[in-house]
């Protein structure tokens, strides 16, 4: 991407964290389908679903059938004028689901605005302005029954070869998350982040560092800990090409009695 980017891009984010147990199993032909399963477990609940995604030319189609009768459809449709994406999704039976979202993406600016379909729809916006480098950016939800604003955000990101920073006011200036990544070894792809947020209303502070380390280049092994005690940590595993083993477990340490969670997720894609 040569432009700013969205505005969800500026969080800074621990990903593959996850209490779930998890099977996803793809393939994708020649052609452009792909057929992809899911089987997960969290706690005692079980979910499942199928799903099938054709890309064509300018654009693709995505339909997925869950356990729970479900049907989600979403299609995606580029450069229905210049430097555009076009998304439309709907979930049946659940008529009132149907959301189209236009994204506009340029070198120096970029613009997602989404809307629901039906009678009292949220209006979703939200607009960056600035390079890869360095961006500023904020979004908004507006509920038109009510005519309020049910959140509006801001904030900036700065991202350098050897950092990335970024500073964003939530919950209607209710609160702010600061969080800085450095970049310690390229070789082995070491990694060091730091995030600190506030809420004002309640002076609330939490504190996140956590750490990320490529153990050789199918291997990475991940930390999380915050001022609350709560400690995270993963190891993920390249089998192959794109199929990854990801095992990872957290427990509260100021609460050693409460049962550590743990999750497992294999992904294969022949």
């Amino acid at each position: 991407m040569t432009g700013p980017g969205l505005f969800s891009d500026f969080e800074i984010l621990f990903k593959d964290y996850s209490d779930y147990q998890k099977l996803i199993i793809s393939s994708q032909s020649d052609t452009g389908l792909a057929i992809g399963s899911t089987l997960a477990k969290k706690g005692g609940l079980s979910s499942g679903d199928v799903a099938a995604k054709f890309t064509f030319r300018n654009g693709a189609i995505d339909v997925k059938f869950d356990t729970e009768s479900t049907i989600w459809t979403t299609l995606v449709v580029t450069n229905i004028f210049p430097s555009s994406r076009t998304i439309a999704s709907c979930k049946f039976p659940d008529y009132n689901s149907g959301k189209i979202e236009v994204q506009y993406l340029h070198n120096h600016a970029s613009l997602s605005t989404a809307v629901g379909l039906n009678k009292s729809p949220a209006i979703d916006v939200s607009a960056t302005i600035g390079t890869p480098s360095v961006a500023f950016g904020t979004e908004a939800s507006y509920m038109v029954s009510s005519g309020n604003f049910a959140k509006y955000n801001a904030g900036f990101s700065l991202k350098t070869p050897d950092a990335v920073v970024s500073a964003i006011l939530l919950d209607k200036g209710d609160a702010v998350r600061v969080s800085y990544l450095r970049h310690l070894d390229q070789l082995n792809k070491g990694t060091a982040v730091g995030e600190i947020s506030r809420k004002f209303s309640t002076n609330e502070n939490t504190l996140t560092v956590g750490c990320s380390y490529e153990v050789d280049p199918h291997t990475t092994v991940k930390a999380k800990l915050n001022n609350h005690g709560h400690l995270a940590a993963l190891a993920q595993h390249e089998l192959k090409p794109k199929s990854l083993l990801t095992i990872s477990g957290s427990f509260d340490t100021l609460a050693m009695e409460k049962t550590p969670r743990f999750g497992l997720t294999l992904s294969l894609k022949p």
